[in-house]
């Protein structure tokens, strides 16, 4: 009789590991360590960034560089102006007498201006003045620093007594077998001017180029990531049950992504299937044995031995029902895309457990016209809320509420159903440990003690929670958390009461 005991349980715990190690394992949902994802800036807002960064430290160094330039341009300008004078008044002091005649001139107003900045003076070699320009009444310019180049020229930035920047530019030439030095000079300030005129104008084109570029940039990032949200919405179908697979046309850099999501939702599809098959396998396998060793021990009642099998078989089809209704729901819940409306289930078993239980009153809250649908299965739905509509009638002296609303927090929207009776209720405690496997704290009421075990396992699945309260009522209040799907159409509450 030990031995036959002995047997009967360790055939008991090897089904037990068998369904931690097959079953299970298929459906068991790994913790990463950071349960939350964080989310990331978004694609389109990076490029965003990046580019107008780019754009701006692009667009200013090309403005300072396009004013460089063209201040080397106006300056280049200037010293040719300033070396055609000085042959201006070469050629001139050819055709004169003597460099101190006042036919040497240059027929520019500036040159009669006094502090223009614009000034020509002749000396001799030992730099005695011999001819000069109106503007240069009453001013000294020195001779230039350093030696005269190839072409016996030099120049040099100078600032006038007026306090002006002029550019000049001295020449050592032979006027009829007499040595002469030629300076002409030019303000560089209305350069400087022209210059600080033209970066402002650069500045303001190219910013208005850069909110083009970046207008633009944002345009074109849409329209590249464009598929990526079309990616997400065929995604989001298929989670949320519209949907079976992927589809759509993508460009060759996502068509792999969407390939490989179909690929991953197929082979879910074949786990779930081979793990129903193991399912069924395991129940043909078990029931027949358990059969047997049952009839044959009913037939000798009297028979100790007898006695110990029955009640052991007992326990064992017991143990294997409730593993395989575990693994039965675990298959159906793995599977991805399936949603039910949440408001046709529950007025469906508030009107069935008020025809089984007719000693109690059953009222449900009329739920909101946008109420959501539940993400899952509907059966899944049926055997959470039955069960806890069924419990609450067990215990219940006259009268149960039920409420369904749909709660929304941090941008999550969830289904929360409430029953609630007035029997004993439960302290904390106890409502701690009924939520155990199997445990029971009334042995004479009717049950096995599995059906919150039930619950509790399908809430797991669905990432849903369950919670025990003391109600309004003075009872039991049961709150049931789960994933809400999109809405899919607006109800009426006419179509609600004829339900």
């Amino acid at each position: 009789m030990t031995k036959l005991s002995v047997a009967l349980s360790s055939l008991s715990d090897r089904i037990s590991a068998w369904y931690q190690g097959s079953i299970g394992s298929l459906f068991t949902r790994p913790q990463a360590d950071g349960a939350t994802p964080k989310h990331r800036r978004s694609i389109a807002a990076s490029l965003f960034i990046l580019s107008v960064g780019w754009l701006a430290v692009a667009l200013v160094a090309t403005a300072f560089l396009l004013t460089e330039l063209y201040s080397r341009a106006l300056d280049n300008s200037l010293v040719e102006t300033l070396e055609f004078h000085i042959e201006t008044l070469t050629d001139q002091s050819l055709l004169a007498d003597t460099p101190t005649s006042e036919q040497i001139r240059i027929a520019d107003p500036r040159f009669d201006r006094t502090g223009s900045g614009w000034y020509w003076a002749i000396r001799d070699q030992q730099g005695s003045l011999l001819n000069f320009s109106n503007s240069y009444v009453g001013m000294v310019l020195g001779p230039l620093p350093g030696s005269f180049d190839d072409t016996n020229t030099r120049t040099a930035v100078v600032e006038d007594p007026f306090g002006i920047k002029v550019r000049v530019v001295e020449r050592a030439v032979t006027v009829n077998g007499t040595p002469l030095d030629i300076m002409v000079t030019g303000s560089l300030d209305e350069i400087l001017s022209l210059v600080e005129e033209f970066r402002g104008q650069t500045l303001i084109v190219l910013g208005a180029v850069a909110i083009m570029l970046a207008v633009m940039s944002t345009i074109v990032a849409r329209l590249a990531l464009r598929p990526i949200g079309l990616l997400r919405r065929e995604v989001e179908k298929v989670r949320e049950g519209e949907a079976a697979s992927v589809t759509g046309s993508y460009p060759a850099e996502l068509a792999p992504l969407s390939d490989e999501i179909n690929e991953l939702l197929r082979a879910n599809a074949q786990i779930v299937e081979r793990a129903r098959n193991q399912v069924g396998n395991l129940a043909h396998g078990l029931k027949t044995p358990i059969a047997v060793l049952r009839n044959e021990a009913g037939a000798d009642k009297k028979n100790p031995l007898a006695r110990v099998v029955s009640s052991e078989t007992e326990k064992m089809s017991q143990l294997v029902t409730t593993y395989l209704d575990r693994a039965r729901l675990a298959t159906r819940s793995a599977v991805v895309g399936k949603k039910a409306d949440a408001t046709h289930v529950m007025l469906r078993l508030t009107r069935v457990m008020q025809k089984l239980n007719p000693r109690v009153t059953i009222a449900m809250v009329r739920p909101d016209a946008s109420l959501p649908w539940f993400r899952g299965d509907e059966g899944d739905l049926e055997e959470m809320a039955g069960n806890l509509l069924d419990n609450a009638c067990k215990w219940a002296r006259s009268s149960i509420g039920v409420t369904v609303v749909a709660e929304r927090a941090d941008g999550v929207t969830n289904l929360l159903i409430k029953i609630d009776d007035d029997g004993p209720g439960l302290t904390e405690e106890e409502a701690l440990k009924v939520l155990r496997r199997g445990v029971r704290l009334d042995e004479k009421t009717p049950g096995s003690g599995l059906g919150l075990d039930i619950v509790k396992e399908l809430v797991d699945v669905y990432g849903g929670s369950l919670q025990l309260k003391r109600s309004v009522l003075g009872g039991l209040l049961a709150e049931l958390r789960l994933p809400a799907a999109k809405v899919a159409g607006f109800r009426t509450f006419a179509s609600i009461r004829k339900e």
